[in-house]
């Protein structure tokens, strides 16, 4: 049979607009909408998730500035517009060192050769750089705390075949202490002594990194490190104070970029002797 009285006028969604209703699209750069109560269009140039405004510019070059939300057209269809989803971090491909990044990969267990270097600080920046390149491998560096009795840590390390020992020096030179200490344990094909010229691990950070263009000269009568405090204005009356400068040293330090060659073909080098087959 014929209905004679049509459709329920009152069946369905009788209230929606004649464009549709709103939906939410995320305001991402280059999209081109219309502004519905002034008639500005144009393409979303900037986001301010702050603010929570969006910078729109017309075909004239002009820019008006809008609070996010309700109120916007797209291709003639109403859109209410959300901040762009934020972004992840990229995923890293060089290591600190420059290395690539193996993806998924774990770190190996300890083998047992090891590096060995002065101090602390040598020890935190070798891992700040290297570390990511050191696990894989398995390598361990330790820290000695000085190396005035460099023979006596060698035959307590017990090197040999299969654990080969590797040692940073500071201020390895010609004529200073240091330069007479490989000597000490020149016999052993399982140990490599190297070094940089460096006063302190501290001068292989590039003076740039913190404004300079060189590190200040200190006389030998004064403690370098403290003479360097000074020299620069930073407190050091005490052991926290030097400690807090190298905090503020290593900080300026995300990569090998930011590393005098010296120090980076030295540790390259120990890297390479430790984990040989």
């Amino acid at each position: 049979m014929v209905d004679r009285y049509g459709d329920d006028v009152l069946s369905g969604d009788w209230k929606i607009p004649p464009r549709g209703r709103s939906v939410e699209t995320a305001a991402e750069r280059g999209l081109v909408v219309e502004e519905v109560t002034t008639g500005f269009c144009g393409e979303i140039m900037k986001i301010d998730r702050n603010l929570h405004t969006v910078d729109l510019e017309d075909r004239h070059l002009k820019r008006r500035t809008f609070e996010l939300g309700p109120g916007f057209l797209l291709e003639g269809k109403p859109v209410i517009l959300v901040p762009p989803p934020r972004k992840g971090p990229s995923a890293k491909t060089r290591t600190a060192s420059g290395s690539r990044v193996v993806a998924g990969a774990k770190a190996r267990v300890a083998l047992p050769s090891r590096i060995y270097v002065e101090g602390r600080h040598d020890a935190e920046l070798v891992e700040k750089v290297w570390g990511d390149d050191l696990r894989i491998e398995g390598v361990a560096v330790e820290y000695l705390g000085g190396i005035d009795d460099l023979s006596a840590i060698v035959d307590k390390f017990g090197p040999g075949p299969g654990r080969r020992l590797g040692v940073l020096v500071d201020h390895l030179v010609a004529g200073s202490k240091e330069g007479r200490i490989p000597q000490q344990v020149s016999g052993s094909p399982h140990v490599l002594v190297v070094g940089h010229p460096y006063v302190d691990v501290w001068q292989s950070v590039k003076p740039s990194r913190l404004g300079m263009t060189a590190w200040p000269v200190i006389p030998r009568t004064i403690e370098w490190k403290h003479g360097i405090c000074e020299a620069l204005g930073w407190p050091h009356q005490d052991q926290a104070d030097i400690a807090r400068a190298w905090k503020r040293i290593l900080g300026t330090v995300s990569s090998y970029a930011d590393l005098e060659p010296e120090l980076l073909g030295r540790v390259e080098q120990l890297i390479d002797f430790v984990t040989a087959p």
